[in-house]
């Protein structure tokens, strides 16, 4: 029997929260720092602008325990993107 194991778990993700209380996965990494950099450019290409709208919040999340019998536990509130997908944000900055 042949046992796949990732070398190092994707532990951290970010969660964009909408007001009626359902949450959407829009990231998930190996580090914090990993999340924080990739959670923008996710939702702007992952959510529709109706989505968009109704997302109140984005949760930073860090697994907690062993891979098959853990939870994930809330660590930060990250800053809302701006909606305006990456190209946009880069042809206005030049």
């Amino acid at each position: 029997m042949i046992i796949t194991v990732e070398q190092k778990a994707q532990g951290w993700r970010a969660l964009a929260v909408y007001s009626t209380g359902e949450e959407a996965l829009i990231f998930v990494g190996r580090s914090s720092t990993q999340v924080r950099s990739g959670y923008e450019g996710s939702f702007a290409e992952l959510l529709t602008e109706d989505e968009k709208e109704l997302v109140t919040g984005i949760k930073l999340q860090q697994w907690q325990g062993a891979p098959d019998a853990g939870k994930w536990i809330d660590k930060n509130a990250l800053k809302m993107p701006t909606g305006a997908p990456v190209e946009k944000l880069v042809k206005m900055a030049a």
